[in-house]
């Protein structure tokens, strides 16, 4: 393969490969990572890795911007972050590849993906963001492994097919060479497919389920930036009159709206992250309010609030409060993940559980946005026996699809039915196999409200008891293959099914 052509698989696999932050668009990924991984193992590796990491590069600083809510240069300090890790696995298997037999390479370009893409959601700001695993939304048999080995087994799956297409293709497709590698991957899919299938089929639809609504704030209450300064707590006494008659009015549309729900025989409403402000003052006037409308419509309140303290280092409380048919309060939660360094500027932070009561219809449980892009933390749901998982978010027009199909992956990591009130993106409801019950998107017109039937009660998974140990086994092999390989000498070739095969981009002598 000449350079220049290459070149144009890099070129073509980068473009594929920026619609990971955008869209799911589930063949593209597979089609992405094979096109780059021949194209790296085809180039020397100096320069080969340098464009590999260029072209990726540019690729994240298209796709990623307004996804990422950071100014320049910093924007394009993080797009270089993220190009690195995406690249790593691609260094792992140029200079650990050579030295392993054909089956192995293909898994260890599986593993490595794995092991970065892992460690990057648990060490660096992004969380789960980015994951390719999220571009598999829509094909619901494939997603089921989440409950199995969380995200990461659909990583694995998508990136070893990359790795067997890409043997297969530089062997010229040779079936006596690529046998066994093809076929032990096509086995794992399918059983990952048909498993996955056969899941679906069997899920119950006779559970009892809840009525709910989720509800969004007037678009024509506040100016552009208003709702910002008040959250940031940059409210002057000559403002504060004003602000304080627009947040009453505000608190009054939710109220309105939740008691036209109940009526209309919603048993749960939903507010969205942040959505409903109230200075610190008001709080115990507006919570009382609420609790009394709960208290007469026979229904809960999840209440995504925001409540300001004037004058405070950190004046930004951003807060979940569940309260109870009865007029009780259940849960005030603060969120424990700041989504950027501007939330974690002003926020009070959460002390890290995820809530979960006992009520008459079922164990309920909360987080708020950010907070559900941890599947680790989001496991707690499960652990805790919730029968609902109630997460309010706050997204904007460039992430709000990705981001609401990302919580598609918590409800089957979990097997716990999610519902999500969002401000600025889509609200929705999901069943503990991932299936959307319900979406409205705040920038459609029309009534930005959500009515869905939620099932409730939680479906077991193994995810739920075993966490991410695939992906920490994953981190172990990488290691593993690095230690191994770096004490092997380099092989001349690599034996497949009893006939000599030269190292990537090359084909052993008297084979052609």
């Amino acid at each position: 393969m000449t350079q220049l052509i290459a070149l144009l698989y890099l070129v073509a696999g980068a473009a594929l490969i920026g619609l990971v932050p955008r869209i799911a668009v589930p063949p593209a990924i597979w089609v992405a990572l094979t096109l780059l991984l021949h194209a790296s193992r085809s180039m020397p590796a100096w320069p080969g890795q340098a464009y590999l990491w260029l072209v990726l590069y540019v690729s994240a600083a298209i796709a990623y911007r307004g996804v990422i809510p950071a100014p320049d240069p910093i924007y394009f300090v993080i797009c270089a972050f993220i190009t690195t890790t995406v690249a790593l696995p691609f260094v792992a298997d140029r200079l650990l590849a050579p030295r392993l037999g054909a089956l192995a390479s293909t898994v260890l370009f599986a593993i490595a993906f794995v092991a970065v893409e892992f460690l990057r959601s648990r060490f660096a700001p992004p969380a789960t963001w980015g994951s390719i695993a999220y571009t598999q939304f829509g094909f619901a048999p494939l997603m089921q492994i989440a409950a199995v080995v969380g995200i990461w087994g659909i990583t694995f799956l998508v990136a070893w097919f990359a790795g067997t297409a890409e043997l297969a293709w530089s062997r010229g497709f040779d079936w006596s060479l690529i046998r066994t590698p093809v076929i032990t991957f096509a086995s794992v899919l399918a059983l990952v497919v048909l498993g996955g299938t056969v899941r679906l089929a069997l899920a119950r639809t006779d559970r009892a389920s809840m009525r709910t609504a989720t509800l969004n704030r007037p678009t024509d209450l506040f100016i552009k930036g208003e709702m910002t300064r008040i959250t940031e707590g940059r409210v002057t006494a000559e403002d504060y009159p004003q602000l304080a008659a627009k947040t009453a009015r505000l608190q009054d549309w939710f109220l309105e709206g939740s008691r036209r729900e109940a009526r209309a025989g919603a048993r749960l409403i939903v507010f969205p992250e942040g959505n409903l402000l109230v200075f610190a003052t008001d709080e115990p006037t507006f919570l009382e309010r609420a609790a009394r409308l709960a208290r007469d419509e026979r229904a809960y309140l999840a209440i995504g609030m925001g409540t300001i303290h004037l004058g405070e280092q950190r004046p930004f409380e951003n807060k979940l409060v569940l309260i109870d048919p009865t007029g009780q309060t259940l849960v005030s939660y603060h969120k424990t993940h700041p989504a950027n360094d501007w939330e974690a500027g002003i926020m009070r932070v959460g002390d890290g559980r995820v809530p979960i009561v006992d009520t008459p219809d079922g164990r309920l449980a909360g987080a708020i946005c950010f907070d559900a892009d941890f599947p680790e933390f989001i496991r707690q749901a499960a652990q805790g026996s919730a029968d609902l998982l109630i997460v309010p978010v706050n997204d904007w027009l460039d992430v709000k699809d990705l981001h609401f199909q990302m919580h598609a992956f918590r409800a089957i990591e979990t097997g716990v039915p999610l519902v999500r009130a969002a401000a600025s993106g889509l609200s929705s409801a999901f069943d503990p196999w991932g299936r959307v019950l319900g979406v409205t998107d705040f920038f459609a017109v029309g009534d930005r409200t959500l009515t869905v039937q939620v099932p409730m009660g939680r479906v077991r998974t193994l995810y739920a008891m075993t966490g991410d140990l695939f992906a920490w086994l994953c981190v172990a092999g990488l290691v593993v293959a690095i230690g191994v390989t770096t004490l092997a000498p380099l092989h001349v070739g690599h034996a497949i099914s009893g006939r000599a095969v030269a190292p990537h981009g090359a084909v052993a002598p008297g084979s052609e």
